[in-house]
């Protein structure tokens, strides 16, 4: 979120607006890099570009900040041999990591190669935006091993129509036409390019024979922790957000070697803990942000928690520091 609302900001949009309009809470400014889920990230894009009215705002976020802002998928990027390995190893990784609503694949059509994207959750608004973020990212991955020179043969993304198409032309550095599905059309011989960066020393030491990890329980717990922006989440709408029933859920943390009780206990006095620090905050207003309904509530929790009140873990960061009580 961060690069969005610092695109806002310098547009003299406001954040207030487009967050409401997007339906999330403002609050999760304060911790700008956090992830959000995929069903919100268009409404939020959509909201961002009717703000500032730059409907090229998708291609700019994706190509400045390039496939280090994959997270673990631009990992998989920076460690594969050759270009169409890193396609292979992205198709497999994305949908464990984008919450199964989101793939990517290659097909062969003729002597080209097409690198599609696809959404298979529905989407209100803002699919487009979504896809030509999707595309620039694409080209980071294949720009990644080309150069960043490369241009592709079209662009294609979905729609009857595309608003700002000479701008994104520009940036993309190529045609975008609309079509069936969303991809880059390019050569099949791309596919053998090696990767000029795989042994530099800061490229992550992920091997192609190493495998793919789907850690559910880190995605149930950053759930957990965005949904205690609005309120204490439940497993029931976890497992919603996540496409699945509650007992498959819980099957497969238990299978994970974790419970949900457990991630949420972890996240909530981690929040509890963050909150706290800052000494003008009331307890009972603490108690209140965390779900409680009161604050004799919270303070129990808290001390099966940690051993200790709020009030006493507040003296103890008082007299020790934040940074060694957290």
């Amino acid at each position: 979120m961060g690069p969005i609302a610092a695109a806002v900001s310098a547009a003299g949009g406001s954040l207030a607006r487009v967050f409401g309009k997007a339906g999330i809470p403002l609050t999760l400014l304060d911790t700008p890099d956090r992830l959000i889920l995929l069903r919100d990230q268009p409404k939020l894009i959509d909201a961002a570009i009717r703000e500032i009215g730059d409907p090229a705002l998708p291609a700019r976020l994706s190509l400045s900040t390039g496939i280090a802002g994959l997270g673990p998928i631009g990992v998989q990027v920076r460690a594969a041999e050759t270009l169409g390995a890193a396609l292979a190893r992205v198709e497999v990784v994305t949908p464990l990591l984008l919450q199964t609503a989101t793939s990517t694949g290659l097909r062969r059509q003729g002597a080209n190669a097409f690198y599609e994207y696809a959404v298979a959750e529905r989407i209100e608004s803002g699919r487009q935006a979504n896809e030509i973020l999707a595309l620039g990212y694409l080209l980071g991955t294949v720009r990644h091993f080309l150069g960043p020179a490369w241009r592709p043969e079209h662009a294609v993304v979905t729609g009857a129509t595309l608003t700002g198409r000479a701008q994104i032309q520009e940036l993309f550095g190529s045609e975008v036409i609309l079509g069936a599905r969303a991809g880059l059309i390019f050569s099949l011989d791309h596919l053998d390019a090696p990767n000029p960066k795989r042994h530099d020393p800061g490229v992550p030491a992920t091997g192609e024979d190493e495998p793919i990890g789907d850690d559910l329980a880190a995605c149930v717990a950053h759930l957990i922790e965005l949904g205690l922006d609005e309120a204490r989440p439940s497993i029931d709408g976890i497992a919603r957000r996540l496409g699945l029933s509650r007992r498959s859920l819980q099957r497969r943390l238990d299978d994970a070697g974790t419970r949900y009780a457990d991630i949420q206990q972890r996240i909530m006095a981690r929040r509890a803990k963050t909150l706290l620090a800052e000494p003008a905050l009331p307890i009972g207003r603490i108690a209140c942000e965390l779900g409680y309904t009161d604050g004799s509530h919270f303070t129990r929790a808290f001390l099966e928690w940690t051993g200790m009140t709020p009030s006493q873990w507040r003296r103890d960061v008082r007299l020790r520091g934040p940074a060694k009580s957290l």
